[in-house]
C-alpha cells in the first residue's frame, strides 16, 4: 500500500504519542501501575527513546495517509508492536500494517496479553493462532500468549 512506509527519525514524537495512548487505554486497565503509565511513560521520555535508540525506529513501519495513524515494529519476522492511534482504529489500517508485515518481511509470530481478548481475535482474522506457549509479564501475575502464523 502507499500509505505504508518506513518509518523515519522525524516520526518519533508521533510514533511516542501512539504507543503512550494505546498503553495507557489498553494495558492501564490490567496493570494499575499509576506510576509507571502517567510518570514513567511519557511522550518526550519515549520519544527520547526513540531517537537514542535509531534501531527502534529502523525496524517499523507506519501508516501514513497525511497523518501517522499507526505503526508495526519488527525484530525479523517477530511483531514487536503493532498500534493504531485510538480514534482511527476500526478502519482496516491495522490489518493493512499486519498484512504489510506478513507479505514483505515474513512476519509469523507474536505476544499478546492474555487479558486482552480483542487483540487475539484481531491477530486470528489475520491468520495468527494461538499457541499453547504463555510468558509471565516481567514481575506480575499477568501472562503474554505467543501467537504464530
Amino acid at each position: 500500500m502507499d500509505e505504508i512506509r518506513p518509518a523515519a527519525l522525524a516520526d518519533a514524537f508521533r510514533l511516542a504519542e501512539i504507543e503512550v495512548f494505546n498503553y495507557r487505554l489498553n494495558f492501564y486497565p490490567i496493570f494499575r501501575t499509576d506510576k509507571y503509565f502517567f510518570s514513567e511513560l511519557t511522550v518526550p521520555v519515549l520519544t527520547e527513546e526513540y531517537r537514542a535508540e535509531p534501531k527502534l525506529i529502523e525496524n517499523s513501519f507506519v501508516y501514513d495517509d497525511g497523518i501517522i495513524k499507526g505503526f508495526i515494529r519488527l525484530d525479523g519476522s517477530y511483531i514487536e508492536k503493532l498500534f493504531v492511534e485510538p480514534v482511527f482504529q476500526r478502519q482496516g489500517i491495522g490489518g493493512a500494517l499486519l498484512d504489510h508485515a506478513v507479505r514483505t518481511a515474513g512476519a509469523n509470530s507474536l505476544l499478546v496479553l492474555e487479558k486482552n481478548p480483542g487483540a487475539i481475535r484481531f491477530y486470528e482474522r489475520h491468520g495468527f493462532r494461538v499457541t499453547e506457549e504463555r510468558r509471565r509479564v516481567n514481575d506480575t501475575e499477568e501472562f503474554f500468549i505467543v501467537m504464530r502464523r
